[in-house]
């Protein structure tokens, strides 16, 4: 079953280009067509077992395209692509029968999820075929023993699900399909009518079954169970199980177990955390494109300004300019940081460092910014604070956009009768732990701010402002195995407050 053949419908061109290239770069035989009516041309004519269309097209569109298809090849699946609004044709086309849907601008992530289910959609497709035509195998050469359990094997394809595995009234395994081989890490010649399930089960299954036949109807149905199944290779694979026993009448005439495997899904759970910030990251491009834009109006503002100084020799005005040039670069430059430490896991690199250094480092940096809007950077160093070994990028990181933050809220405050402050402190505190704080008599922030502030996106400076700084932080601090608590109230300021652990240089 070749299925690295893929039929691509779109009447825009370009996307229908982009799409292909990439598409082929991962490997997929691709067929284009600009229209519904050579798309069906070239699906008559080619045979792909998966359809990629657009669903928005003149002449034939690609609902009618999907039920063109269909009508063709049952077993073929097609994805349909849905622009904004498109909602409730995305959910009819599902209804007759199209795999699965991408919405446009369509992300590699989840075309790449979209076609990894038609493919398995068609591989479980012919392993049910196949195993379809091994029951019918069996049915035909013990066909006087079958006839006496035909309840037993209709109750057995009716509830195929993943790997199943039955028995006769003896507890002698007699099916054993392909999933369970996946599971059990044996083949079905080395177990059907040659063992038991006592032999084939770990001891928490067999003892099950064992109640089940010695208990009957007395017991019922077991549901399902999360237990773990220690494979021929010595290797342990997680599964849900269930089991019931089958009756002709009064009389049990054997079992069916039902296993499936989870440790896919076991493996999603952990990926859960990193999808969900690269789908914030997906769903908020709209709100990253305004801010670069804001940006580039900084820059090509800047760049007009140093031709003027050029134009004109105008030392004043090219030293203007130039300022503005670099200060959007560094808001390029710290955008771009932001999104790539948010969207990829980063262990601590532990080296010997100096904290307290690091943290006059950050004030410097900031001090010019500070006196520029007449606030006072006020260092309080704890003396017992050394040398240790931590990750002082992720400390630096840390503080400087806490610290420029701070500033920030000083010059967003509305009281201008205070000698705005910023004070920046470090201290030891028992259990290897250094303590930062970094505290404003700025504007502070009211209880609802403070619940969102690390929510996605969420950003108090409008445009000027991604929502990603603290999001960052403080993925940061919990990667350095750290904590961050904060203190606000509305018209005198905020305090934030993280705590790191380190550990000693030998």
């Amino acid at each position: 079953m070749k299925m690295d053949k893929i039929l691509l419908i779109d009447d825009e061109e370009d996307i229908l280009e982009v799409l292909s290239l990439s598409l082929r770069s991962d490997g997929y035989d691709v067929i284009t067509a600009a229209s519904g009516e050579k798309g069906l041309e070239a699906f008559e004519r080619e045979s792909p077992l998966i359809v990629l269309t657009d669903l928005r097209m003149p002449g034939i569109d690609g609902l009618d395209v999907l039920k063109r298809v269909k009508n063709t090849n049952p077993d073929a699946e097609v994805i349909v692509i849905t622009g904004h609004g498109d909602m409730d044709s995305a959910i009819d086309a599902l209804r007759y029968g199209a795999s699965d849907f991408v919405n446009k601008p369509v992300r590699e992530e989840a075309l790449q999820i979209a076609l990894k289910r038609a493919k398995e959609k068609l591989v479980i497709r012919e392993k049910l075929r196949a195993y379809t035509l091994d029951l019918e195998n069996m049915c035909h050469i013990a066909i006087g023993e079958v006839k006496r359990k035909s309840d037993f094997q209709d109750k057995l394809i009716t509830s195929s699900n993943d790997g199943i595995v039955a028995t006769d009234e003896n507890g002698i395994i007699v099916v054993f399909n392909p999933g369970a081989e996946a599971i059990f890490g044996v083949s079905r010649i080395e177990v059907v009518r040659k063992t038991d399930f006592a032999n084939l089960f770990p001891p928490e299954i067999a003892d099950v079954f064992s109640l089940m036949f010695k208990s009957g109807k007395d017991m019922g149905d077991v549901g399902w169970k999360e237990i773990t199944i220690c494979r021929k290779n010595k290797s342990d694979v997680p599964v849900r199980f269930s089991t019931t026993l089958l009756y002709d009448g009064e009389d049990i005439i054997g079992s069916v177990g039902f296993f499936q495997d989870l440790s896919e899904i076991k493996h999603l759970e952990q990926e859960l955390v990193k999808s969900e910030r690269l789908a914030a990251i997906g769903q908020t491009v709209a709100r990253l494109a305004h801010y670069i834009k804001n940006i580039l109006t900084g820059l090509k503002g800047g760049t007009y300004i140093v031709n003027i100084g050029l134009d004109k020799n105008d030392t004043d005005k090219l030293r203007a300019g130039w300022c503005m040039v670099e200060k959007n670069v560094g808001r390029i430059s710290s955008l771009v940081f932001d999104l790539l430490a948010y969207s990829r896991e980063r262990a601590p690199e532990y080296r010997s460092c100096h904290p307290n250094d690091i943290v006059e480092d950050v004030c410097e940096l900031m001090e010019g910014m500070a006196m520029e809007n007449q606030i006072k950077v006020v260092r309080d160093f704890g003396p017992r604070v050394r040398e240790v070994s931590m990750d002082p990028d992720m400390v630096h990181r840390t503080l400087l956009n806490l610290v420029s933050n701070a500033i920030d809220a000083c010059i967003f405050d509305y009281d201008n009768t205070k000698q705005h402050e910023v004070r920046v402190k470090t201290r030891l505190e028992k259990g290897n732990i250094i303590r930062f704080e970094v505290a404003d008599n700025g504007c502070g922030m009211d209880e609802e701010v403070r619940s969102k502030i690390f929510t996605a996106f969420f950003s108090t400076k409008g445009g000027k402002g991604t929502g990603l700084g603290l999001l960052v932080i403080q993925k940061l601090v919990y990667e350095h195995g750290g904590s961050i608590d904060i203190l606000s109230e509305v018209g005198k300021g905020s305090a934030f407050t993280v705590r790191l652990p380190y550990r000693k240089v030998p």
